[in-house]
């Protein structure tokens, strides 16, 4: 176990999940909304709240949040895949592009997270 590729995985972990909330907040809500003025898909950036106040701390004891994460967040890699693929608006599909992105450096710190601190501190 490597406290420094720990320290490394937790701050790229934490700066990929801000980006990715901005990207799901700036996306619908100014730089390409489904509807001009924004849009109620604003709110997919909400569920990302969720893991937040785990993956900020640095405590190995919230090694749990980072494993059911690196699940949850295939769920933004998903929809940012469709509309790279399928959106209409080049812009639209170029923040697309970006969620996937940014959801691969997300998944591969948490994974590196997980990895790389002790399991016996997440209990308790």
């Amino acid at each position: 176990m490597n406290q420094a590729t720990a320290h490394r995985a937790h701050v790229t972990a934490v700066a990929a999940l801000c980006m990715l909330i901005a990207n799901c907040l700036l996306w619908e809500w100014l730089l390409a909304p489904i509807r001009p003025g924004g849009s109620w898909m604003v709110l997919k950036a909400l569920p990302l709240l969720i893991p937040l106040p785990g993956i900020l701390s640095p405590s190995p004891r919230r090694r749990y949040t980072y494993q059911w994460s690196t699940l949850f967040i295939w769920l933004y890699f998903t929809e940012g895949v469709v509309r790279a693929w399928a959106d209409i608006s080049a812009v639209s599909q170029a923040l697309a592009t970006i969620q996937v992105a940014l959801c691969v450096v997300f998944f591969v710190a948490a994974v590196s997270y997980v990895r790389n601190t002790p399991s016996h501190l997440a209990k308790g």
